[in-house]
């Protein structure tokens, strides 16, 4: 089987979305994705676009992605997110999602970034041993913390500010 990786282009938004979608049920949130094809495509494209994004393909279709993003650290100066990898069930354990995976740490590498991050779910032991085999450290001793838009405008109502 032939596997190739590539910068995405608007025209595969649509693909990026299924497999966003096929991530979040594997992520058992399948009602989380509220984005849709031009969000991607208005975010990612645009005159300052929010990501970057691969694709894996194997036989000219693609089976897989990984989103990324500049972020800053106080510490480190500038890093890389990995937002998602993800490649399509069928299609795991072939090696578009190694591929994928070294192209974000090489796409990191080549940009002079100090750091690439990403969080796995403490029960995704496979990925997390994945990591840990490329030398990733999975440090365990920090929580992920998010504010959703709901909570956002509650906090900033208790705050008198909206």
């Amino acid at each position: 089987m032939k596997i190739s990786v590539r910068k995405a282009k608007e025209e595969d938004m649509g693909e990026v979305l299924k497999l966003i979608n096929e991530l979040a049920v594997f992520e058992k949130e399948p009602d989380a994705v509220i984005i849709d094809e031009n969000d991607l495509i208005r975010d990612g494209f645009g005159k300052n676009p929010s990501f970057q994004c691969f694709v894996g393909e194997a036989e000219g279709k693609i089976e897989g992605m990984a989103l990324v993003y500049f972020r800053y650290s106080t510490w480190k100066g500038k890093t890389v997110h990995l937002e998602d990898l993800i490649v399509r069930e069928k299609f795991r354990g072939k090696g578009i999602g190694s591929a994928l995976y070294t192209e974000v740490i090489k796409y990191a590498f080549d940009e002079n970034v100090k750091r690439v991050e990403w969080v796995v779910l403490n029960w995704n032991k496979d990925a997390a041993d994945f990591y840990r085999r490329s030398g990733a450290e999975v440090m365990e001793v920090w929580d992920t913390v998010q504010m959703d838009e709901a909570a956002m405008e509650s906090y900033l109502k208790g705050k008198g500010i909206l």
